[in-house]
């Protein structure tokens, strides 16, 4: 009788993963997902800064601007007779003109129908990034042209994109839009004209009569400038206004941006 055979050895795990052989690393390719990564992490920064850090900024500046408008009509209100009917259109007068503040001050809130009814924004003086890149302000005033009414051209800047996007639709102006200003005195109304493309260099469109210097103004002009195309600073969009009429405050907002108006004293 012959003895079972022994059954055979079964190699142990150890001695399986000791066959094995290790992939060698491959550095290029250690590298290349280093730099998928910081890419990926690039494009989610410059989204964060073009979409979701703007729209927040935006929030903030809207915010600041209604809180300026309110506080403007209140003292109104408190200057005068809250009863008294408000002036007849043909007592209007001239517009009044607001004195050149100090930069970074504050003085004029601008409301664009065509931006959207969230949209109004304050303007001080100034186009430095204390005004256009702040968290309250956002549009800029040109030192040297003229304020809101007054014969010449009021002339005002913003980003196009990042800090609050201040004049984001700009290139969406369709003939006879309004574009109005509010300051402490009143509302003043411009209607779009025209748009028109310039090189950075193009200063001449800040004259009292844009692109003609040394002309004596005899218009009422708005100015409204911007970087183009979106994201690039390569040229510059130019959309003017004409003056249209002027109305105090204390015979309320056009009809136009009453409803806005007074969904901010609420808000």
């Amino acid at each position: 009788m012959t003895e079972p055979a022994e059954p055979a050895a079964v190699p142990t795990r150890r001695g399986r993963l000791g066959r094995r052989r290790l992939r060698p690393v491959s550095v290029l390719g250690v590298l290349g997902e280093l730099l998928i990564t910081a890419g990926v992490g690039v494009l989610l920064f410059i989204a964060w800064q073009l979409w979701w850090n703007d729209m927040i900024v935006a929030g903030e500046q809207s915010k600041a601007a209604a809180d300026i408008s309110t506080n403007w009509i209140a003292e109104d209100r408190k200057a005068r007779d809250a009863d008294a009917p408000p002036p007849a259109p043909a007592e209007y007068g001239d517009p009044v003109i607001s004195r050149v503040p100090a930069t970074a001050d504050p003085f004029a809130v601008l409301f664009v129908p065509r931006f959207g009814a969230e949209y109004h924004r304050t303007v001080a003086e100034g186009v430095g990034t204390s005004v256009l890149n702040s968290t309250r302000l956002g549009i800029g005033h040109y030192p040297d042209t003229q304020m809101p009414g007054e014969v010449g051209n009021f002339a005002v800047a913003a980003h196009r994109s990042a800090y609050g996007g201040g004049m984001h639709l700009i290139n969406e102006l369709q003939l006879g839009d309004a574009i109005y200003v509010q300051t402490a005195d009143g509302y003043f109304t411009y209607r779009f004209r025209d748009l028109e493309y310039v090189a950075p260099t193009g200063v001449d469109v800040l004259e009292p009569v844009p692109g003609s210097p040394g002309a004596v103004p005899k218009d009422r002009i708005i100015t409204l400038t911007s970087c183009n195309p979106l994201y690039s600073t390569d040229e510059r969009i130019i959309a003017y206004g004409v003056f249209e009429s002027w109305q105090p405050t204390s015979a309320g907002p056009p009809a136009e941006i009453a409803p806005i108006i007074a969904a901010q004293a609420k808000g």
